[in-house]
């Protein structure tokens, strides 16, 4: 397939019947294919939307072009589940079938109101000079899970001093009133987050721009969301563009965490409680969506994958996932990132970790601990071990490093083939570390820094394999029950 604007755009009712049908059999083929992440059945998974609890169940949307691994016309898929670990696909929720959304449903966010499920997102659509269109849709979706815009758009249009790059509204409710952050640009082409405000979900005013420093802005903002920990305000954006003098990150685009004070709606104001940070320290994660849960708990999943980026499934026409959910809390204005209790209920078969770990089955899971002061490398391989991930842990440096350039299938090669996270030196080092099939997730010193990335091996990992001071490890190993 060439990918050119024709065929990225082309409506979904003029392809062929018989295309999906042959993708999704390619795609399933995969040795790639993942276990216990979120993956399309073909073509390109990307943002997730529209994470919540409605109707004694769990829903979340998520991004996708089925016809292939590029950026196109864009849907959203919907998935409900009943403990944020097995997810079952409901099908496309949210087609690009209207004059407001012609180019692409783009990202957003969803919000239980009375029996139905608000949703707010952003409608891509391009003019006959290919000039963009950015319209903010509403949406309700019934118990029955279906879903009925809502016309005209609620937020037609920037408000002056921004570009059309207006998009990814973030629902959420304080008071009774409602309000939506919404990712942007001026028109000095500076990123920036605004703020509407609500009290019937139909009429929206802007009520502000977010008071971001002008170093956290970039070019362009998207994906702003805003989550309540232990009463503190949690800010997680992506801004594009940042210097790498503000935050050291390597990754195309990083994805940010903010912890707040407080945040005074009325004023746009977020009263900073430290530093901004990078979400996560490894490869591939980007456009995290965050929710607080009616049981409490702060939850959050992320893409992993980033933009603009070719990666080896590509060429099997499917691309990217989507993360683990995994729970947020804070301590010390630190925001700490864990798999969410549930996961546990996946450990299948356990046996200790030692020198050689075989008979692995391509998605499993180790718990460990490194004593202070030394230094292994586990290795994540295939049986015949001629390529693997490789992650060196230093605990008397207090470095993590992530190594995938012995893999076989080397990707974004441009932005680097390692990543090294700090923590705190002459401690014992505890780790977690997730691998289904192409995906890892660490995390580190009880989710204190998180790591997370794809990885391409020839076969699916079936070994671990420790080198250095073995004997100052001590952990576990689970298969994953399929």
């Amino acid at each position: 397939m060439i990918w050119n604007r024709e065929t990225r755009y082309t409506p979904y009712k003029a392809w062929p019947k018989n295309v999906l049908p042959v993708l999704k059999a390619q795609a399933k083929r995969s040795k790639w294919r993942l276990q216990h992440h979120i993956q399309p059945a073909s073509g390109l998974l990307n943002d997730p939307n529209g994470f919540t609890y409605f109707n004694h169940q769990w829903h979340l949307f998520y991004q996708v072009f089925p016809y292939g691994p590029v950026h196109g016309l864009k849907a959203w898929q919907h998935a409900t589940s009943t403990d944020l670990i097995h997810w079952h696909d409901e099908g496309l929720a949210i087609q690009p079938d209207s004059k407001y959304d012609s180019h692409g449903a783009y990202t957003g966010t969803a919000l239980p109101v009375g029996d139905q499920l608000f949703i707010m997102y952003t409608g891509n659509v391009r003019d006959a000079e290919w000039q963009r269109h950015s319209y903010q849709i509403a949406a309700w979706m019934d118990q029955a899970n279906q879903v009925k815009k809502v016309t005209p758009p609620v937020i037609a249009a920037a408000p002056a001093g921004y570009t059309t790059s207006f998009r990814d509204p973030h629902l959420f409710e304080r008071d009774g009133q409602y309000y939506a952050l919404i990712g942007a640009q001026t028109t000095a082409e500076v990123g920036a987050i605004l703020l509407y405000h609500s009290s019937d979900l139909a009429q929206w005013d802007f009520q502000g721009e977010l008071n971001l420093p002008a170093e956290l802005r970039g070019y362009m903002v998207e994906c702003p969301n805003l989550v309540q920990i232990d009463g503190q305000p949690v800010l997680i954006f992506c801004p594009q563009g940042l210097p790498q003098t503000t935050l050291a990150y390597q990754n195309i685009y990083p994805d940010v965490y903010w912890v707040g004070e407080k945040f005074d709606l009325p004023q746009a104001q977020f009263t900073a409680a430290g530093l901004p940070n990078q979400l996560d320290a490894g490869f591939d994660v980007y456009a995290t969506q965050a929710v607080n849960a009616p049981d409490g708990r702060a939850l959050a999943i992320s893409w992993i994958g980033l933009p603009e980026i070719a990666y080896p499934t590509d060429a099997e026409n499917w691309a990217h996932c989507l993360s683990l959910v995994k729970e947020l809390t804070l301590k010390d204005n630190h925001l700490y990132q864990n798999p969410v209790a549930e996961t546990t209920q996946l450990r299948g078969a356990s046996q200790p970790l030692q020198a050689t770990v075989s008979g692995l089955t391509g998605a499993f899971e180790t718990e460990f601990t490194l004593a202070a002061d030394e230094q292994v490398t586990l290795k994540v391989a295939t049986a015949d071990a001629q390529h693997y991930l490789a992650v060196k842990l230093d605990a008397q440096a207090g470095t993590v490093t992530i190594d995938r350039q012995q893999t076989g299938h080397p990707f974004a090669e441009k932005y680097g083939q390692t990543r090294t996270a700090q923590v705190r030196p002459h401690a014992a080092l505890k780790i977690r570390l997730i691998i289904d099939v192409s995906v890892f997730e660490c995390y580190i010193d009880n989710g204190y820094t998180t790591m997370t990335g794809r990885f391409f091996l020839d076969d699916a990992p079936t070994q671990l394999r420790l080198t250095g001071q073995v004997g100052a490890i001590s952990g576990t190993v689970w298969n994953w029950d399929k």
